[in-house]
């Protein structure tokens, strides 16, 4: 099992990052068939092989992804779009 780990600053202040992990979470949603919750300042995904969070604090976001057996190979991968939508939904 693998796990990818990313932490982002942002300046949007939380209730904006909020907003935009959720966007992060529904294009998630529609792409992985992945089932999304919030409880409190966290939204958790999961689907067959992947387990997640993402934690919204003032400053920052931390992603935390668990790859199933299957999914390990591609963590690199897994990362990089991770990174990419970070980049797009943070700036």
């Amino acid at each position: 099992m693998a796990t990818v780990e990313i932490t982002r600053e942002h300046s949007l202040g939380k209730d904006a990052a909020k907003e935009r992990a959720q966007l992060m979470a529904d294009k998630l949603a529609a792409k992985l068939d992945a089932k999304c919750t919030w409880q409190d300042d966290e939204l958790s995904f999961q689907r067959s092989g992947v387990d997640g969070k993402i934690r919204v604090g003032d400053d920052n976001v931390h992603v935390a992804v668990k790859l199933g057996m299957m999914l390990t190979p591609m963590a690199g991968m897994v990362k990089g779009e991770i990174e990419k939508a970070l980049n797009k939904y943070l700036v």
